[in-house]
């Protein structure tokens, strides 16, 4: 029976109808059941008083810890491999560009799956495609660890992208289906635990295990943490009712993969193939022109993949712009950081991931905290605020240097964990929020979407604006060096003096100031989108909007 079936509805059938008679036994997902004869209108009972918080505990906590260990390994994987590609490309024997391959085709294949995941969840039930998920991804991960060319590990990586899509939108939703409303800011607070830590812990455990082990051990120590995983989730997790007969819209789905894949590999090869190429004007043209019709397809079919008329909540629709100015500047400080440290400071992977520990340490005491004042106070004060220290932390990244100090890096990024933990599970609760129950699955699945994409999107930009300007200031600062005359650069003239040649070192050094002059102003663009953000975290609502009566109908007698 459904969630929302109780003992109350034995009342109903003594006013008038015999639980004989051919009724049509409707539930409100907050309310009590009401029986109606065939072909009346059922009207909503009153709603049912909340269970004990204890009893609430028990129903959903244990659950959740499953979900979220099931989120933390699926999206650790989307950081913890950046470490391991040089050590990859090394052992492969291949270029850099073709290396890359081996991250790009993991997100490639998230546009194509993530909008899949809603139909699969009613057509197999949301438990079992967890379970299926979770399996599948252990035993791709596997795979990609024996990979032993740069082939096969193009291909274990797109088995492991179908699970590893799948996962986040179906924990996703079914927190938002068992856990009680009133205790959905605490519930969401531990989930974010997986959303932004793993993306930030993974540097460090990835480089741990490449410096001190093999790079095969990342996707290894997947397999027993994904069969651990599945066996609690068939023991706590409950079974949620599905809808087997939902058909799968071909045409809405052909449209939105084939024009995300379209959009992200534009994004992804737009600096190789240079950003005006034909080959990334045709694919974006391409890219944008399929989603369009894509939105128009959805409009009119009863039965769409992803229903787009959830795009019409605005506060729904500013959190995913709020959650992309986040995930933007996450990502942007996960990989211009890590590279500078290791070229510019020359440190090893891992104690470049060691600097970037405290920030997820930060984020990770201070997610549940946020969860719990956003059931008390809700998310416009958290997000605004949340956002703002964020956007200052990014700020003060842009003074990145090759003479910074650890400590430095430690505290400019712990300002950032701590704005990034206030504010990103209060903006995403609040945009889910305001859905009918029934969006809830389409709602998580935007939701990962946009993560996946305004990362990809926004970090493809943010080092394409570095790679130019890089280019750019190479070519006018290097003419000013002179190396004879009267404008002779003084380290030059210290080198000719002590016998030492050559303009290696000062090329280096110019090297250095100009990477970090770029990636300055990488982190300064990164920090105006998220106070931008922080603007329109003004907008959320307070309180959650009341959603519409949501019925299931299940046939009596």
């Amino acid at each position: 029976m459904s969630r929302g079936a109780t003992t109350e509805s034995e009342p109903a059938l003594a006013a008038g109808t015999t639980a004989s008679d051919s009724t049509t036994q409707v539930l409100d997902r907050d309310s009590t059941a009401v029986i109606a004869p065939h072909g009346h209108t059922p009207v909503p009972a009153a709603p049912v008083p909340a269970a004990p918080a204890g009893k609430q505990t028990a129903k959903w906590g244990l659950p959740l810890v499953v979900l979220v260990v099931g989120m933390f390994m699926s999206v650790l994987d989307t950081s913890i491999i950046n470490v391991a590609i040089p050590t990859m490309q090394t052992e492969f024997g291949v270029s850099t560009e073709d290396i890359q391959w081996v991250s790009n085709v993991y997100t490639l294949c998230l546009g194509v799956v993530v909008p899949t995941s809603a139909w699969l969840g009613d057509r197999l039930g949301l438990r079992r495609l967890y379970l299926i998920s979770l399996i599948a991804f252990s035993a791709s991960s596997v795979l990609c660890g024996l990979a032993n060319g740069l082939d096969s590990m193009i291909v274990y990586r797109i088995l492991q992208a179908i699970p590893g899509g799948i996962i986040p939108v179906t924990c996703l939703t079914m927190l938002y289906r068992m856990v009680p409303k009133e205790k959905i800011g605490t519930a969401m607070g531990m989930y974010g635990l997986g959303i932004v830590v793993a993306p930030a812990i993974g540097p460090t455990l990835g480089g741990y295990l490449v410096d001190n082990f093999s790079w095969r051990l990342i996707f290894f120590v997947n397999a027993p943490v994904g069969v651990i995983g599945a066996l609690a989730a068939m023991v706590v997790l409950p079974r949620f009712a599905g809808s087997p007969s939902r058909k799968f819209d071909l045409p809405g789905f052909v449209c939105i993969a084939v024009g995300a894949f379209a959009l992200l590999l534009a994004v992804s090869e737009g600096q190789q193939w240079g950003w005006t190429s034909y080959r990334v004007l045709i694919l974006a043209a391409l890219g944008i022109n399929l989603l369009a019709l894509f939105v128009a397809i959805e409009l009119s079919t009863e039965q769409p993949l992803l229903d787009v008329r959830i795009l019409t909540y605005w506060p729904f629709v500013n959190s995913l712009l709020l959650i992309s100015a986040l995930s933007i500047g996450l990502f942007a400080m996960l990989f211009f950081l890590p590279v500078f440290l290791q070229e510019g400071q020359n440190i090893t992977a891992f104690n470049s991931g060691l600097l970037l520990l405290p920030e997820s340490l930060v984020m990770a005491v201070l997610m549940p905290i946020a969860g719990r004042l956003f059931d008390k106070i809700g998310p416009r004060w958290l997000a605004a605020v949340g956002l703002s220290i964020a956007a200052y932390g990014t700020y003060l990244l842009s003074a990145i240097n090759a003479d910074m100090t650890h400590a430095e890096v430690i505290w400019w990024t712990c300002i950032r964990g701590l704005g990034n933990g206030m504010a990103m599970m209060p903006i995403m609760t609040a945009g889910l929020s305001v859905l009918p129950p029934r969006y809830t699955s389409f709602g998580s699945a935007f939701n990962t979407l946009v993560q996946r994409c305004s990362a990809a999107f926004g970090l493809a930009a943010l080092n394409a604006l570095a790679t130019t300007q890089q280019a750019q200031l190479m070519a006018s600062r290097s003419a000013l060096i002179s190396g004879a005359g009267a404008n002779i650069n003084p380290l030059i003239l210290s080198m000719q003096q002590h016998g030492r040649g050559g303009l290696i070192p000062v090329w280096q050094q110019l090297k250095l100031q100009i990477q970090a002059q770029a990636y300055s102003n990488a982190f300064l663009i990164a920090g105006a989108f998220t106070l931008i953000g922080a603007i329109l975290a003004l907008f959320l609502r307070q309180r959650r909007m009341a959603a519409e009566a949501e019925f299931v109908v299940i046939e009596i007698g």
